[in-house]
């Protein structure tokens, strides 16, 4: 399979990791979002939305959003949980990831690593919301090892692409123990380098 993806976004990142921590033979086909190959015909034509992450798949298939793509990669593997309720928690923290974390932890932090902006030029409201998320993933991680328990999950994949990097958008993970902790437990799970 050929995996689309710009390693600057922690979305496709956790494409990357999922299928390198579940032994998936694959291409990357680094795109990058900042020069635009993503609004490129030919990308355009793989996936309308023009976005990364996207997989091709063997026999042609395309497969789009990186939750979407981790879950399908993931079946059948001890990330996705057997029990059905865990495997709905996990979700939930996966739904809640891409609502309530990504849009304001990765926004700032774009805009401040890759647009240039000072922290102050940033909407407040999404440093406010950023630190939010930040503070719920401490009181659940107060509680367990990992989001849904004490092993890993997609919902730990998901969710520490974007936290690892926080403090490229002036998140201190220092204010946050419990996560700073969890981040050092994931990274030291998944194939993460650098």
């Amino acid at each position: 399979m050929i995996v689309y993806g710009d390693s600057i976004s922690g979305n496709c990142l956790k494409v990357k990791w999922t299928a390198e921590r579940l032994g998936l033979a694959f291409e990357w086909r680094e795109t990058s979002v900042l020069t635009g190959e993503t609004r490129s015909p030919a990308f355009l034509a793989l996936n309308p939305a023009g976005q990364v992450p996207l997989v091709v798949f063997d026999d042609g298939r395309t497969l789009a959003q990186s939750n979407a793509i981790i879950l399908h990669l993931a079946e059948g593997s001890p990330l996705i949980p057997a029990d059905a309720f865990v495997r709905a928690k996990m979700l939930e923290w996966m739904f809640w990831e891409q609502y309530s974390h990504e849009p304001y932890v990765a926004v700032v932090r774009f805009q401040m690593a890759y647009l240039g902006k000072r922290r102050d030029e940033v909407d407040p409201k999404f440093i406010a919301r950023g630190e939010g998320a930040l503070t719920r993933l401490e009181a659940a991680l107060k509680e367990s090892r990992f989001l849904v328990g004490d092993d890993l999950t997609l919902a730990d994949v998901a969710l520490v692409a974007y936290t690892r990097v926080a403090h490229e958008g002036g998140f201190d993970l220092g204010a946050w123990q419990a996560v700073n902790a969890w981040v050092g437990r994931v990274e030291a799970e998944l194939p993460i380098r650098g």
